[in-house]
């Protein structure tokens, strides 16, 4: 039975190695013929993947929009090959010292979705961060827009840009939005990008009054007005939320700060028993798993509340 054990630990062991060395080679190949050529061939096994994850619109759709929103420069094919790694690494993880399938299983799942999670993460921080300053670059934009004599949305953007009028860090997402309409992207898909970035109501009234200008050509310098209004009367109540999304975010590091803790305490204490209890006695093992478990899901939940928040 032990040796069955061990055996299965090293066929695992040697399978997650293939699959990351070739993955790794993979992506050294990649590397080097944009290098020599400057794109990619078709060919290609992560292309042809991409190309089969395309056909899932939905999921592919926003995980690209997603990548930008917060301007990473990872691919799609990039990060695919991150996501396969760490459901490897967690399953390796969780065979290797859980010995358990529960632990096989509740590793791989952290694994396989921790770029995503951080992904999400990041965006938090961007909204975060430009929650506050969305008003006063509204503002700026609406002078611009008023003083053009053709009201013209992308004219008024370019002016807030050349003229650097919309301060960082807000400024990014804003050129972020002048760069797609002026490279003929379609509005729709430009605007929802936006509107991610930022995650709040008030951009959502933002994007549909653009929308509103770009494709209908109308007038609404009035309805900018309105909003900035509005804007302003509830500059009180934005604080009090960013207060709260702050404080969501520090919960959800605490756990992990506190399991550490824990641990450093009892190895600095008794390192032989803390050893025979964390690492050999399988109830140890399990209560570890149960606590990275319960992480798991409050940092979900932390990351699902900071979005409802916003």
């Amino acid at each position: 039975m032990i040796f069955a054990k061990y055996v299965f630990l090293l066929l695992l062991f040697v399978l997650v190695y293939v699959v990351c060395r070739a993955l790794l080679e993979l992506l050294i190949r990649q590397h080097k013929a944009r290098i020599r050529l400057h794109y990619v061939r078709n060919a290609t096994v992560s292309v042809r993947i991409t190309t089969y994850l395309e056909t899932w619109s939905g999921i592919y759709k926003h995980i690209k929009e997603l990548l930008e929103s917060v301007e990473s420069r990872l691919s799609m094919q990039a990060m695919l090959t991150i996501s396969l790694i760490g459901l490897l690494f967690g399953l390796l993880i969780g065979g290797v010292f859980f010995q358990t399938f529960k632990g096989a299983l509740i590793m791989t799942l952290i694994g396989a979705s921790l770029p995503y999670l951080l992904l999400r993460v990041k965006l938090v921080s961007v909204r975060l961060r430009t929650r506050l300053e969305f008003l006063p670059a509204v503002e700026v934009f609406f002078q611009s827009y008023m003083l053009d004599p053709n009201q013209n949305m992308k004219i008024a953007l370019k002016y807030c840009m050349e003229e650097n009028r919309i301060l960082y860090p807000i400024k990014p997402v804003f050129e972020q939005l002048y760069r797609h309409l002026m490279t003929q992207r379609d509005t729709e898909e430009s605007l929802r990008i936006f509107n991610l970035t930022l995650g709040h109501i008030w951009a959502d009234y933002f994007t549909g009054i653009m929308r509103v200008a770009l494709k209908e050509g109308s007038f609404v310098g009035d309805s900018l007005k309105e909003l900035i209004t509005d804007m302003r009367k509830a500059q009180r109540f934005d604080q009090m939320e960013r207060n709260r999304l702050l404080e969501i975010r520090i919960a959800n590091f605490t756990p992990i700060g506190f399991m550490v803790l824990f641990m450093w305490i009892n190895f600095k204490v008794n390192a032989d028993n803390a050893y025979l209890y964390y690492v050999i006695d399988p109830v140890g093992r399990n209560m570890i798993l149960d606590a990275l478990l319960l992480i798991f899901v409050s940092f979900l939940m932390g990351i699902y509340l900071s979005m409802r928040r916003m």
